[in-house]
């Protein structure tokens, strides 16, 4: 059965435009199902902060670009803060421009973890689905998120179960996992590199853990990523008599994963429950074996023993133990998971099929339910 070619609006994250790093794993997510979509026929329209560019074309994608102040991140919020909404925000801009063009498309998806576009969904014909993209980390948005859920199930989508139990939920969560463009991660056999660590540079993403192993071992530690909270950085760098780390910044895909690949493995290392984890798969796309925290996502993406090994948290001693063991993971088995689990392909594959769910059920259905 072939499903109808859809016409659909994706609205970008509204934390900084695509390609800036801000977004986190949020905008590789976006990248890739944008063009996982197009394999599978669909007609895009891209709204997303001024700045914000792809990789690619294609006729059946067109991108809109919005101009405004980037939203603050609710990671940088406290658990009872309020909604915030800068003036000139991008935000509101953004979703001014789906209501214009809404009656032009099938359905939208929201990949903002934020209230607005959660709210709006009650408001407006047009059926809104959304991606949500991180754990508990706000009351309001909690509490929207289980509302919605409510009154309309079928819209809310989760990365992994990890981060769907963070939420009052009316039904079993509708997972989608995540995806990644294979043409773009090369295969490496390289089993004597360095050790990497990747992510956006704040405190709930644990690199200081990584750092202790590497110098533990007299080994240099490879960081990629956005330094977000610079005095942690530095704090980090200055807790260590010798330079231990060596500052990669972020980088383009086609870049990072190239220097990525070269690592014997990558250390992830979280504080807070990961939603998925993006990283690892990259890694694992690369043939590098992944040492990871069960916490949240990775917990899902890692088959301890056979694509790299699962930690408790905050277990350094654990995660030394088993950087020392990581010969014994094929990386071969790593590109196999990935190629099987999380292509671009078949993240869009599930993404379809969630909204072919949401687009035939009525509202009526979905509160009878």
């Amino acid at each position: 059965m072939i499903n109808k070619q859809l016409k659909l609006i994706l609205v970008s994250t509204p934390i900084g435009y695509l390609g800036s790093g801000k977004g986190g794993g949020v905008e590789l997510t976006i990248v890739s199902l944008i063009k996982g979509l197009i394999y599978l026929g669909h007609e895009i329209i891209l709204i997303a902060p001024k700045g914000s560019k792809l990789p690619f074309e294609s006729e059946l994608l067109e991108i809109r670009l919005i101009d405004g102040i980037d939203q603050p991140s609710w990671q940088h919020l406290k658990k009872k803060d309020p909604v915030l909404i800068p003036f000139n925000g991008v935000l509101p801009k953004l979703w001014e421009e789906v209501i214009n063009i809404a009656n032009e498309s099938d359905a939208v998806i929201n990949f903002a973890y934020d209230w607005l576009p959660l709210w709006l969904t009650k408001i407006q014909l047009i059926k809104i689905f959304h991606l949500i993209s991180m754990g508990d980390e706000s009351l309001i948005m909690k509490d929207i998120i289980s509302e919605i859920s409510h009154l309309f199930p079928f819209q809310l989508a989760f990365h992994t179960k990890s981060q769907s139990k963070d939420y009052s939920l009316k039904t079993d969560p509708i997972i989608v996992g995540n995806g990644f463009d294979m043409e773009n991660y090369l295969f490496n056999e390289n089993v004597n590199g360095p050790l990497g660590w990747a992510g956006r540079i704040a405190p709930e993403k644990g690199l200081e853990d990584a750092v202790k192993v590497a110098n533990y071992l007299g080994e240099k530690l490879l960081v990629w990523g956005f330094i977000e909270d610079k005095k942690y950085a530095f704090e980090i760098e200055n807790s260590f008599t010798k330079e231990i780390i060596e500052w990669r910044g972020f980088l383009p895909t086609d870049k990072f994963q190239e220097q990525l690949g070269r690592c014997r493995a990558l250390i992830n290392t979280p504080k807070w429950n990961e939603a998925y984890g993006n990283v690892i798969v990259e890694a694992m796309a690369c043939g590098v074996p992944v040492i990871a925290y069960d916490l949240g996502g990775p917990g899902e993406l890692i088959e301890d023993g056979v694509n790299g090994f699962l930690v408790k948290p905050n277990d350094i001693e654990g995660l030394i133990k088993a950087t020392k063991s990581i010969s014994e993971i094929k990386r071969q088995n790593c590109r196999n998971w990935v190629e099987k689990k999380a292509s671009n392909k078949v993240f869009a594959e599930r993404v379809e099929n969630w909204l072919n769910k949401g687009l035939n059920k009525k509202i009526s259905e979905d509160i009878q339910d």
